[in-house]
């Protein structure tokens, strides 16, 4: 992938055991796509597991399927905080559990979560868990006179109102004395337990008893009578330390193996404390705590590398080109993984995107390299795409020997030899043939996608043969419409100008469908005697 070589100077220079990479926000898919191409990357050096902001005791079942112990797993549910319904989770276990099926156990990579099964607006009961854990032990503890009705533990208003919680009643501190005598007698009957069962399954259920001790901290946490904002504070908190906790014990049960591939937030990643403003339920919040990075970074030291992520701009999710003197900017237009910009005077991006964490100056000076997802036109497209499976890009260089109109385009493929690309982004005009975009104005590009007879007629209503009797009606420089190709419509070729949120989804599915028709195509070709 084109991550390469500055993986291969990082990892070689460093040598982390932990290696972290973050994203400034979670709603731009190009960073999970390229998370899952790096890992495939990673593994070339070495590393045999892979930590998400995810449920770690969910995660145990994504786990046991990727290292083949089961034959199904419900994603949705293993994979938490929404994280189980998006393509690149999909795509993350299904390359785990091939690449893993042609490997002996120690080989395998193995798949963690590292989050606790917790939210700011809200927690689970803890019951489940804490029903498993009595089952496996068989613990004559009655439990449902402790934890009572599920909604008092799961009750919205318990988010704006401390009295609600029931985290700090005498039955919650019980049950927190329960779920602490239930790790320690796994500790005690261990020997017989593993007998009875296997290594795994004691592991699993004392992540489970650790799991239920975190959540029934949040819970207290939830149940303190402060301001808003301290609440918060708290809760956020407390969720990166049950964070740091996780990745401390990961460390410890991995490092043998391997290095391991962190993937988050960089909230939760970075070296200097987080910080959260927002408008909430009428009220102005902030807080600021340390964050899991922070917390591990200071026990692992040096065997802690931190990349942090950063967007330059991204079409899709609304965000335009950051300003001039920020980091953003800095960083420059193309996708890579650079060292932090230095420069006074550089300063912190604005930008009216909830959810975007711009880089600031604690993150400069204490990450080790950034992971930038670049301004030019296309450039976040462009990292989308190439972070599908099994895609490969050609991009012609600024300033080659090829026409001028055609520097800067994309050209994407699957398979070895390149023969036909499924998606191509332009940005000119091709003088006397390929005009009707305007292309040539500042700030503009195409993104084209084959997607084939059937599809071309299930989205504009008839045939590529066709389109030459509709085209003279057709405004082929509208932006962020879906459009016959002005050129290539006739070959079953669609195209966007500018594509943004009106066709993010569209997009993202056609492009898929060429993808996996252009797979299947060089598959076909490679089979051929």
């Amino acid at each position: 992938m084109a991550f390469d070589t500055e993986l291969r100077s990082l990892f070689c220079a460093r040598r982390p055991h932990l290696l972290a990479i973050g994203e400034p926000y979670h709603g731009e898919p190009a960073f999970p796509h390229l998370r899952n191409r790096i890992l495939e990357t990673l593994v070339g050096y070495g590393f045999r597991s892979i930590a998400i902001e995810s449920d770690r005791a969910a995660g145990l079942a994504v786990n046991d399927y990727v290292q083949g112990r089961r034959d199904d797993v419900d994603v949705t549910t293993g994979i938490s905080h929404g994280w189980g319904t998006h393509p690149a989770t999909h795509e993350l276990i299904d390359w785990l559990r091939a690449h893993n099926e042609k490997l002996p156990p120690h080989e395998r990579v193995t798949f963690h979560g590292f989050d606790a099964p917790t939210e700011i607006t809200g927690a689970p009961s803890p019951l489940p868990i804490l029903c498993e854990l009595r089952e496996y032990l068989s613990a004559p503890v009655d439990l449902d006179w402790l934890v009572g009705e599920d909604s008092r533990w799961t009750a919205p208003e318990i988010m704006f109102d401390a009295a609600r919680s029931p985290g700090r009643s005498q039955e919650a501190n019980a049950l927190r004395g329960v779920a602490e005598d239930f790790r320690t007698q796994l500790y005690v009957d261990a020997p017989h337990l593993i007998r009875g069962s296997s290594v795994e399954s004691w592991d699993r259920a004392r992540v489970l008893a650790t799991t239920a001790i975190g959540l029934l901290t949040y819970h207290a946490a939830m149940a303190e009578p402060n301001t808003q904002s301290q609440r918060i504070g708290r809760l956020l908190a407390v969720r990166d330390a049950l964070m740091a906790q996780n990745l401390i014990d990961i460390h410890a049960h991995e490092r043998d193996r391997g290095p391991i591939l962190v993937c988050a937030h960089n909230a939760h990643l970075q070296r200097h404390p987080s910080r959260w403003a927002s408008h909430w339920d009428g009220q102005d919040l902030a807080a600021q705590w340390n964050g899991a990075g922070s917390i591990v970074s200071e026990l692992l030291g040096k065997r802690y590398v931190y990349v942090a992520g950063s967007l330059g701009a991204s079409g899709p999710v609304g965000l335009g080109p950051p300003e001039p003197r920020t980091y953003e900017e800095r960083l420059g237009p193309e996708t890579g993984i650079f060292p932090p910009p230095t420069g006074d005077d550089l300063r912190e991006r604005v930008a009216d995107l909830l959810g975007l964490f711009s880089l600031d100056t604690g993150t400069i000076e204490t990450c080790d390299a950034i992971l930038h997802i670049g301004f030019e036109p296309g450039a976040a497209d462009a990292a989308r795409i190439a972070g599908l499976p099994g895609v490969t890009e050609t991009r012609i260089t600024p300033g080659s020997e090829l026409p001028p109109h055609t520097w800067g385009d994309r050209f994407f493929f699957t398979g070895e030899d390149r023969v036909r690309p499924f998606a191509t982004i332009v940005g000119h005009d091709v003088p006397g043939f390929d005009e009707r975009s305007r292309l040539s104005r500042p700030g503009r590009y195409r993104l084209n996608i084959e997607v084939g007879r059937t599809e071309f007629r299930n989205l504009f209503g008839y045939g590529p043969e066709q389109f030459a009797v509709h085209s003279s009606g057709l405004d082929f420089a509208e932006t962020d419409h879906l459009l016959p190709h002005p050129t290539y419509g006739v070959q079953g070729w669609a195209s966007v100008v500018n594509p943004g949120p009106a066709t993010a989804d569209e997009v993202t599915r056609l492009v898929a469908q060429a993808r996996s028709r252009s797979a299947a195509r060089a598959y076909r070709r490679k089979r051929r005697p």
